[in-house]
């Protein structure tokens, strides 16, 4: 059985922990926890970013297992490894876009949705070697992203490239849950 807990704290890990983040050229906007107020802008959280550290930690915390946990049907995927990433890669890139990764690996129909036939199958596959394809194949969208994003300025910047490294560093730190 899968535990929200341990996945959770590796991914506030991964995102740099309770810090508020805003970086030039990130599409994100403004990060608090890895949450970006770009794609998120009603969470609850932006009204207290001056207030009670552990208000904050619980605004996070709930936040992360409903919109990505629940989402991904964490606590129904057997493997540690497996549902964390899917759920830490939900988190970094999307749902539709994690799900159908896992499901390419898995051989299961590509529509970016958890369903039984999706949670059967990734129960039965190989935790070690999932996460690793899985890990592969984030790399290689990280590497798309980044060739895809190509903007001109009078310095030729290709504006995700400075994220790359980043990316790489969280697919090879966010390897071998237990």
């Amino acid at each position: 059985m899968t535990d929200f807990e341990i996945c959770f704290n590796k991914t506030i890990t991964l995102e740099g922990g309770y810090v508020l983040h805003n970086i030039k050229g990130d599409t994100g906007g403004m990060t608090y926890a890895g949450i970006s107020s770009v794609h998120h802008p009603t969470w609850p959280g932006w009204a207290h970013l001056n207030s009670d550290q552990n208000i904050l930690e619980l605004l996070v915390k709930d936040f992360y297992e409903s919109e990505f946990w629940d989402k991904i049907r964490g606590n129904d995927i057997i493997s540690n490894k497996i549902a964390f990433q899917i759920y830490d890669f939900a988190v970094n890139a999307g749902i539709r876009t994690s799900v159908k990764i896992a499901q390419r690996i898995i051989n299961t129909d590509i529509d970016g949705i958890i369903g039984n036939k999706t949670i059967e199958a990734l129960n039965n596959y190989n935790e070690d070697l999932f996460e690793l394809k899985f890990s592969l194949l984030k790399v290689f969208r990280y590497k798309d992203i980044c060739l895809r994003d190509k903007r001109r300025n009078d310095d030729f910047v290709i504006s995700n490239l400075k994220f790359l490294c980043g990316w790489i560093n969280r697919v090879e730190n966010g390897m071998d849950i237990s």
